[in-house]
């Protein structure tokens, strides 16, 4: 029943998806926001460990419940950990009924024609295989949108839903993540040419599959409302991009039907200094905040 509990929650709980899978790009930037500097750790496998105990610190705060929080994104190295004695994907559904993700991407590949795909994958289907493994339900891979360029919005969109194919192929739900930059000058028309190659890939999917859509809160209110609605969307979330918390919830509960999947914004205010009374209350005043936004619509 697991999977058919997990798959409804997803189509239809209320409520939005905690992205915590900062990789090794960003977790430096991650640790300092949350007041562990640099300082604090001498190589990858100590700065890995310290994230990691970040993490389970969010994911064991009384708020963070399946009540409000649907489901989390990991990194490959939390899925490896465990948080009070058990597996991390274990520990977030079966303790705290929240639906378990995975990052499976590498990185962003050299910038073309205005966007960076994702970098090349050769061991997704090992990956995959223990994703499965780990009781993990569905994947999340990003890639990025940095101008109104049709020819690099199609190589993104198509790469996304290539990989797609193979994610759907272990029978895990993979997170399209095409992110359009916030700070660019044509954001407005890059989001509509996005909107027409992911409907028209969306329309070509076989009618048993779907995906969830992460898109960059758009400049249109409602843009993606056919998306929405689309058979082939399980969800549509949205990321922070950037925006602060309070602006990307305003955005947020003005789209119909999308839900967040924060990251940034939701360690906003958490710091490692905190008392777990003080980081308790915090985390959860930032979950009622983006509860509250993902349910407006």
């Amino acid at each position: 029943m697991t999977k058919a509990q997990q798959t409804q929650q997803m189509k239809t709980g209320n409520g939005f998806i905690a992205a915590l899978d900062q990789s090794g790009g960003s977790t430096p930037k991650a640790l300092a926001l949350y007041g562990v500097g640099e300082d604090a750790y001498s190589n990858d496998a100590e700065m890995f460990d310290l994230i990691h105990q970040m993490r389970a610190r969010i994911a064991s705060a009384p708020a963070f419940t399946g009540g409000k929080v649907l489901g989390a994104i990991l990194f490959e190295r939390t899925m490896d950990g465990e948080i009070d004695g058990l597996p991390t994907a274990t520990y977030l559904w079966e303790k705290r009924g929240v639906v378990p993700f995975l990052k499976i991407d590498k990185g962003l590949d050299d910038a073309r024609d205005d966007v960076r795909p994702l970098k090349p994958m050769p061991d997704l289907d090992a990956l995959l295989a223990r994703a499965v493994a780990a009781g993990i339900f569905g994947t999340k891979m990003r890639s990025v949108i940095d101008g109104a360029n049709s020819a690099g919005i199609k190589t993104v969109v198509a790469q996304q839903f290539d990989v797609a194919a193979q994610i759907l192929g272990h029978g895990l739900i993979p997170i399209v993540e095409p992110e359009v930059t916030i700070t660019i000058a044509d954001k407005a028309e890059a989001e509509a040419m996005l909107l027409a190659e992911l409907t028209a890939h969306l329309d070509a999917m076989p009618a048993d599959q779907q995906v969830i859509l992460k898109l960059t809160l758009p400049e249109v209110d409602n843009l993606y409302a056919p998306l929405v609605n689309h058979r082939a969307v399980m969800r549509v979330v949205a990321l922070s991009g950037g925006y602060s918390r309070s602006e990307a919830n305003a955005r947020l509960s003005r789209n119909t039907g999308v839900i967040a999947s924060f990251s940034r914004a939701l360690t906003e205010g958490l710091s490692a200094q905190q008392s777990d009374d003080d980081f308790n209350t915090t985390i959860a005043a930032t979950i009622d905040e983006i509860y509250a936004a993902s349910v407006a619509g």
